[in-house]
């Protein structure tokens, strides 16, 4: 076997012990007889797996019991008209901070809609270099929530801290670091997020909503997208993204294992120092993003030189260092470093890092 470090965004590197326990039960789970893929969505052993799965992310993240935890579909883009569909009924207006390429998505999907959204602030003039600072005083007091998308997958920034938005609801799309350290639950009115970058493979989109917004939804908006019929048919009111609920279970079982959020944070922070260390003691290669912005999830850097930015992804990848080449959108390199890629993986990066410098000199 001959396994790479994929630094790919998402969908993204799953921890060994997982992919491993879910090939030795692939063909057979359990004693059922079959495999989690053919198993009816209603039968006893797959309603134990994702009880099982709700009952230990609530463990893993603290979620107090007036939450629910919803396992749904469409990934996080569907959630960006579900969130104003299911919570601007509370006045009527939303407010919005655009800190990316996917905050801006969810807000001109919202103003699709037609909704009173306003962008209560941006980074947009500065490339997204950093998050804004936020203070209560930049939202309107009538909003029915706050949009933020806690960490940018593509420019690789992050929230240091929860923003403070006062009485009105917080609502976070987590889709690159959630599980990835412990966040207080209890600050957020919602959190959602996107499986395939931390958490699964693609095709399950977690959310977790306080019960107190469940009743504020378009009276004419599709049933799907309906958070409350989703948690009153807890997750299943058609078939639900089976497969992947089960290999999100696998991979919470695997963080309690490893000692919960808290062990996986320090690792994480580990993972992450080594990377920021190295791109802060050179000048050959570009660190963007300024520092009290920088994620822990996506580390983003260029050479200053397309050519060889193109030329590290190519060589990177020759030598098992796969899915470097940042996003189209703004080029360069990014190397997503999630729960599941080693230090091992960050230690030969920066090893590749060092020898493509010194064999690629600047003109």
């Amino acid at each position: 076997m001959n396994r790479v470090y994929n630094f790919s965004a998402g969908p993204s590197m799953l921890p060994m012990p997982v992919l491993e326990k879910a090939a030795s039960e692939l063909v057979c789970y359990g004693t059922s007889g079959m495999s989690v893929m053919e198993m009816s969505h209603r039968s006893p052993d797959y309603e134990a797996i994702i009880n099982d799965a709700e009952a230990m992310l609530r463990k893993l993240m603290n979620i107090p019991d007036n939450y629910k935890v919803l396992f749904l579909q469409g990934g996080a883009s569907t959630q960006f008209a579900a969130v104003p569909m299911n919570l601007i009924g509370r006045t009527g207006k939303a407010d919005y901070v655009v800190s990316g390429q996917f905050s801006g998505k969810a807000f001109k999907e919202a103003q699709k809609l037609g909704y009173d959204v306003k962008c209560a602030a941006t980074t947009k003039d500065d490339n997204f270099d950093h998050v804004p600072a936020l203070t209560k005083d930049m939202f309107r007091p009538d909003a029915a929530y706050v949009h933020v998308c806690y960490n940018n997958t593509i420019y690789g920034t992050k929230y240091p801290e929860i923003p403070d938005t006062g009485d009105i609801p917080l609502v976070a799309d987590m889709s690159s670091c959630i599980i990835s350290e412990p966040i207080d639950v209890s600050k957020f009115a919602v959190i959602y997020a996107g499986a395939q970058k931390n958490m699964a493979p693609a095709g399950m989109t977690l959310v977790i909503v306080r019960d107190d917004m469940l009743d504020y939804a378009e009276e004419k908006m599709p049933t799907m997208l309906e958070w409350k019929t989703m948690a009153e048919n807890g997750s299943m009111y058609n078939t639900p993204p089976c497969y992947t609920i089960y290999i999100a279970k696998l991979v919470y079982e695997w963080l309690l294992s490893i000692g919960g959020l808290e062990t996986m944070q320090k690792m994480n922070q580990e993972k992450a120092a080594l990377l920021y260390d190295y791109l802060d003691s050179q000048d050959y290669y570009i660190a963007p993003v300024k520092k009290e912005s920088r994620s822990m999830m996506n580390v983003t850097f260029v050479t200053g030189d397309a050519e060889l930015d193109k030329k590290f992804a190519s060589e990177a990848g020759k030598a098992g260092l796969k899915n470097l080449k940042g996003h189209r959108s703004v080029g360069g390199m990014r190397a997503s470093i999630y729960n599941a890629m080693p230090r091992a993986g960050v230690e030969a990066l920066i090893e590749f890092m060092k020898a493509f410098a010194a064999a690629n000199p600047k003109k």
